[in-house]
């Protein structure tokens, strides 16, 4: 009998035992936020990892070097920290295309330390790679992909993960048809894209809103990025007779653009207007002198928040030498978006270890409201939009391609 009561004791320690346990273990885990789309654990003493996905080599990377500065500077305003641990940022090259943004998208995707990241510069790159990572529960802001599709309200649920502080180019191309149209006075005009979702969409805009103000677009024709020969197709053109040409292509191809156009019959006395994706210096270096007088729509740079000018100081200062385009200070609210929405939703154990629900944290960036950025007050939309656009058009002089400035203050904006 004492040997029966002994082992019945034992099961009963064992039985009561066990639901303890694991009572125990239910309890920890429910002390995490629950997420659809899981959470990111980060240990005490670990940063908190934010990737970038910029252009940072090429013709084009004047563009994410730019950005890649902002978010810098961002890290620096903020400390270096974040809830108690150090910002980690990394920095894959999307090339601008679409085969670099779905490679940089699926490396970052592949590492679950990743809590968000602020990219693509373009819209090519964005398509391509916004999907791979909304599917890993990764949200991403762009300091400056303009497509107005991937913020349309039919863009889909791959895209439901994808944000921007940039303006849709909704806007600007159709400021820049309305400055030919009501500034310069012309009423011919053609269009040259390079087949990217960017610049297709652009001049699209630009060509409804030219014709809906009245003028007539004589032709709206492709080239290739690579392309370096683009004497075909303006002399193509010049048979349309256009006054104004818009070309809100890339640094390289727009070089090759502005220097041969001057040596096609027809179009010697042509316009030409560039937007803000060859809004850089190295545009200058692409095309010489034949800059001279070139405009661009691009941001109004005159018309941000009074930090701005601190900023280009921080910036003068750090690198030696002004912002290399035109969306630095798009990439600086970006990361300070990102960082006050993981201030949010972030959870914090009495050891310091902290829980980012994933789902919850593209929710807390989507309900970004009235936040005063150096781009003005940003409040983000349903679909991703979150800026605050303001555009102007600047004209490019012989003393900014001397010295390799571009212009800082707009001579028009609408």
């Amino acid at each position: 009998m004492k040997r029966i009561s002994v082992l019945v004791a034992v099961l009963l320690i064992g039985l009561t035992a066990i639901p303890f346990s694991v009572w125990g273990q239910n309890q920890k885990a429910s002390s995490r936020p629950e997420d659809k789309l899981g959470v990111v654990v980060i240990k005490p003493g670990m940063p908190i990892h934010i990737a970038c996905w910029f252009v940072v080599t090429g013709g084009d990377a004047s563009l994410g070097i730019d950005t890649k500065r902002g978010v810098e500077i961002a890290v620096e305003d903020k400390g270096k920290k974040l809830l108690g641990h150090p910002i980690k940022v990394s920095v894959q090259d999307c090339g601008c295309n679409a085969e670099g943004g779905q490679a940089a998208a699926t490396k970052i995707a592949s590492d679950p330390t990743v809590v968000a990241a602020i990219g693509s510069n373009c819209g090519s790159a964005a398509r391509a790679g916004v999907p791979i990572l909304w599917q890993a529960g990764i949200p991403t802001i762009s300091p400056s992909n303009t497509l107005p599709s991937v913020t349309a309200p039919d863009r889909g649920p791959s895209y439901h993960g994808y944000l921007r502080t940039a303006h849709n180019d909704k806007l600007q191309g159709a400021v820049a048809a309305e400055f030919a149209i009501k500034e310069l006075k012309v009423t011919r005009a053609a269009t040259i894209h390079d087949g990217s979702p960017y610049a297709e969409q652009l001049q699209s805009v630009f060509a409804a809103q030219f014709k809906k103000l009245g003028g007539t677009i004589t032709a709206q024709e492709a080239i290739a990025p690579t392309d370096t020969d683009m004497r075909p197709v303006l002399t193509k053109l010049a048979t349309g007779k256009p006054e104004f040409i818009y070309l809100p292509i890339f640094i390289a191809a727009g070089g090759h653009v502005t220097r041969q156009s001057k040596e096609v019959a027809g179009l010697e006395k042509a316009i030409l207007m560039g937007a803000d994706g060859m809004f850089s210096p190295d545009f200058y270096k692409a095309a010489g002198e034949t800059a001279v007088g070139i405009y661009h729509s691009s941001p109004d740079f005159s018309a941000f928040a009074g930090g701005y000018k601190d900023f280009v100081a921080k910036h003068q200062k750090k690198y030696g030498e002004k912002p290399l385009a035109p969306f630095h200070a798009h990439a600086y609210d970006a990361a300070m978006i990102v960082f006050f929405a993981i201030e949010k939703v972030a959870q914090k154990s009495p050891d310091g270890t902290l829980t980012i629900g994933r789902m919850a944290l593209r929710d807390a960036l989507l309900a970004t409201k009235n936040y005063k950025g150096l781009t003005g007050s940003l409040t983000c939309d349903d679909y991703g939009d979150c800026a605050d656009p303001k555009i102007g058009i600047y004209k490019t002089t012989a003393e900014n391609v001397k010295k390799m400035v571009m212009p800082d203050k707009p001579i028009w904006k609408p």
